[in-house]
């Protein structure tokens, strides 16, 4: 048999074999309208955080392979993004504007099946999903490498939403300019932290630059995109928005950088098997009280990933401590955690039982 034999061979297979997958896809969003309109009847949220986990972590454990399981995962984020649309098409408020990672971390978690309402600030991202005019809220909290997002964490202490989900994003950042070279750069755009993020490389390579900074990595882009001999740092996403080249790419200092955001909304999510929950408390003003508020972790064998202080902004000196642990609050180790926590800590608000999401 020739090569051309074989070519027409294996390209007749991959038109049979997408007419099947087309076949599939159709069998399986009739069943999500099913599922759609006995959710209608009883009042069942449309998105469910704990199930989409599920699906993705059964099919990645299914993967035979060759394609690696980020990939196959992305397809089938997309197949649910839109089979979801056919119930109900999501709206999902976001630090905006588009091309921020935020907003890549809205299309990571969500798809591209959803209505994107980027915002102004973090402020207005949750005050979207808490008066309505969105479903979701996702937000930054934070940044392997800067540390928490304290606007986030402060609006979370008061605020009547729940985190239903993360989402954790490799940040890579890129040089974006229409110059040809970095020898024609004469000003650099950027966020604050991306600037932060690259001081090394930019050391190196332009430590001349005036750098001018913007409320975000997708405005440095757009700033760039129409001023001759600027540049800007970002991501991939606002390189593709705004139409901007990538000059230099992945100049971060650590390649390890990593953002982690929540998903915030009202719905009280299930467990997944793979679960985190958020707590913020205080401690007593009192010698040992911190210390004594985290025996309960340790009494009932839970594993604390992470704690964070913040000023409580009473005026008093006191601290509020935001602390993340392994499993759902539906867990008797977490459950048990939790009613300790209560007697013991003056003030404790539960943010949240979520799946936990995979590092990229």
């Amino acid at each position: 048999m020739s090569g051309d034999d074989d070519l027409r061979r294996h390209r007749e297979a991959i038109d049979a074999l997408d007419r099947e997958i087309l076949e599939r896809l159709s069998q399986r969003a009739r069943h999500a309208q099913a599922i759609g309109r006995l959710k209608e009847g009883s009042g069942a949220p449309a998105y469910r955080p704990e199930r989409e986990a599920q699906v993705l972590a059964g099919i990645a454990a299914a993967n035979p392979g060759p394609l690696p399981d980020e990939a196959v995962g992305r397809v089938f984020r997309e197949i649910m993004s839109a089979c979801l649309a056919l119930e109900r098409r999501l709206s999902i408020a976001y630090l905006g504007p588009p091309g921020t990672f935020t907003h890549a971390a809205v299309a990571r978690h969500f798809g591209s099946s959803v209505e994107g309402l980027p915002q102004a600030s973090i402020d207005d991202a949750v005050r979207a999903a808490e008066s309505g005019r969105a479903d979701f809220a996702v937000v930054p909290v934070e940044n392997s490498t800067e540390g928490a997002v304290g606007r986030t964490l402060d609006l979370m202490v008061a605020s009547d939403l729940s985190v239903v989900g993360e989402v954790k994003l490799r940040v890579q950042q890129n040089l974006l300019s229409r110059s040809p070279t970095l020898a024609d750069v004469r000003k650099l755009y950027s966020h604050a932290q991306s600037f932060a993020q690259c001081v090394g490389w930019l050391a190196r390579h332009l430590p001349s630059v005036p750098r001018v900074v913007v409320a975000s990595n997708a405005e440095a882009a757009r700033l760039a995109a129409g001023e001759e001999g600027s540049a800007a740092i970002a991501g991939e996403i606002a390189a593709s928005t705004y139409g901007v080249p990538v000059l230099a790419a992945h100049i971060e200092d650590d390649p390890s950088n990593r953002t982690r955001f929540w998903v915030l909304g009202r719905q009280a999510v299930q467990a997944s098997g793979h679960d985190e929950t958020s707590l913020v408390m205080s401690a007593p003003n009192r010698p040992g009280a911190v210390h004594a508020l985290l025996g309960p972790l340790a009494k009932h064998g839970v594993s604390m990933t992470r704690i964070e202080s913040r000023p409580a902004r009473n005026g008093r000196w006191e601290y509020l401590f935001f602390i993340d642990v392994t499993g759902h609050r539906s867990d008797p180790p977490v459950a048990a955690t939790l009613d300790e926590l209560r007697e013991r800590a003056p003030f404790l608000k539960l943010l949240g039982s979520y799946p936990a999401a995979p590092d990229p």
